[in-house]
């Protein structure tokens, strides 16, 4: 199965059915939750590779706390 191309004509009349249907006023909402939704995508397919170095990378203070199970109510 061959798949259509999206022509200029096209695009057109896909920009003005959105307009129509979110309105002027909505669409600068609408393209910031399309564009936080890519980051998130985005960032989501580079995980593994980031959790893999933050493995090698040394914890803060506050993590080896944690980490060890020392809390403020042991503390007391």
């Amino acid at each position: 199965m061959v798949m259509p191309h999206i022509g200029l004509p096209e695009l057109v009349i896909i920009l003005v059915v959105i307009l129509i249907f979110f309105g002027v006023g909505k669409l600068p909402q609408v393209g910031g939750a399309i564009g936080k939704g890519l980051r998130a995508f985005r960032k989501a397919q580079r995980g593994e590779d980031e959790e893999e170095e933050e493995k090698g990378k040394p914890k803060t203070k506050a993590t080896k706390k944690i980490a060890e199970g020392e809390t403020k109510e042991e503390k007391k």
